[in-house]
């Protein structure tokens, strides 16, 4: 029998069943929808959560910093020398200050960091509002809005424009009879600041403000140093060297990488209740499978009276369930798009409504969506296997006297 022959004679039940072979179609593209709306809801997590932390250039920064109990220190001496390190692209030091400020003649305390424009790329920090600073600008300052609760200021874009006034507040060690003690001394900056960016933190109090503006102050120490490697692989060759040196350091791809492991986690689990569901549309399409095995013995032994093989018969029910089997994962890619399109859809609404932000929720990797045809194609291939041997087995004789 010929290929032709046997795609013609398989897809013939489309036509004389075409209620039963439509139900069994959905009932594996369910399956499979269910399996890709579960799967891609975890991989839009982790997509979300992940750019809302991370860039490129902070997978490739390290935050060098020292313990309070250390000797060594992040001076401007020990920053030449990590800036001599041949496999570091790019060095961004922080200073961070205890400040007081004020807004609309409201003053609160907070902390200043005194930063250059290329620690927000080094940390993947952006503006939920206005923008960062560039290279060069001065007496300008980005704020989070943990601060702005502070100044009862309810709009992110309320903020920009506005001044703010600074006074810094800096050790200095002064001389006493019984030896060193550190005090606090009050120095006021000189220019006033204007807001141009917020950045959205709730939790922690904090203003940036270009480095170039302090650095007449002649700060003796850095907070931290945050440094970029040219590339991936000697992340960490220069993470062993800053060690050697003395620092502590810690990178963003640590935590990337542990949260990369939780969601994997959480995208197996959501695969297994997917499989729960496919398992049953698969023992759905099996009995269909059966059924029109015992539907068919009488067109199997006529069949076979004619010359059939027992090969012929065998591909003629495989190429049926493989079949029914891809148009039930063409079905399920659909179905899972369609829910995953109306879920995202009613929970941005509700997050619109409260006056969230809009985002999407859902993920699907190219590759995830050729898997789910391949998976959904062997589920065929497997239920068709047993009524496809039992057939193909079936003696003519007793295949025309059966009723």
């Amino acid at each position: 029998m010929q290929a032709l022959d046997i795609l013609r004679l398989s897809t013939r039940v489309f036509k004389t069943n075409k209620l039963r072979t439509s139900l069994t179609i959905l009932g594996i593209g369910v399956g499979i929808g269910t399996i890709l709306f579960l799967v891609s809801f975890g991989f839009g997590l982790q997509k979300v959560i992940l750019e809302q932390i991370t860039t490129s250039d902070a997978l490739l920064s390290l935050d060098i910093y020292t313990e309070s109990s250390s000797i060594i220190e992040l001076n401007n001496e020990n920053l030449e020398k990590i800036k001599e390190i041949p496999e570091i692209a790019e060095v961004s030091p922080i200073t961070s200050i205890p400040a007081q400020i004020e807004i609309d003649e409201l003053s609160s305390g907070t902390t200043i960091n005194a930063v250059s424009s290329s620690f927000f790329k080094l940390s993947g920090i952006q503006a939920d509002e206005g923008e960062l600073f560039d290279s060069g600008e001065s007496t300008k300052a980005i704020i989070s809005s943990a601060v702005l609760k502070s100044f009862n200021i309810l709009e992110s874009e309320e903020a920009i424009g506005k001044i703010v006034s600074i006074k810094l507040y800096l050790s200095k060690d002064k001389e006493k009879t019984d030896g060193n003690i550190e005090e606090e001394e009050e120095v006021s900056l000189m220019s006033d600041f204007e807001i141009i960016g917020v950045i959205k933190d709730e939790y922690n109090s904090y203003l940036y403000v270009p480095s170039s503006d302090v650095s007449h102050l002649n700060l003796p120490n850095f907070s931290t140093i945050k440094i970029k490697v040219k590339n991936k692989d000697e992340l960490e060759n220069v993470r062993n060297q800053m060690i050697e040196m003395g620092f502590s350091v810690s990178a963003l791809s640590d935590i990337i990488d542990e949260a990369n492991k939780i969601f994997q986690a959480v995208q197996i689990i959501l695969s297994l209740f997917g499989a729960v569901a496919l398992i049953v549309s698969a023992i759905g399409m099996f009995n269909t499978m059966t059924i029109a095995l015992l539907e068919r013995i009488q067109e199997i032994g006529i069949m076979k009276a004619l010359g059939a093989s027992r090969d012929d018969i065998w591909k003629l029910f495989l190429v049926e369930s493989v079949i029914i089997g891809f148009l039930g994962g063409i079905s399920g890619i659909l179905i899972g798009f369609m829910g995953g399109k109306l879920f995202n859809f009613g929970i941005n609404k509700l997050a619109s409504s409260l006056g969230g932000d809009a985002v999407n929720l859902f993920y699907t990797p190219k590759e995830f969506i050729i898997i789910i045809l391949v998976f959904s194609t062997i589920v065929g291939f497997m239920t068709g296997l047993y009524p496809a041997r039992r057939a193909s087995k079936l003696n003519a004789l007793d295949a025309l006297r059966y009723k």
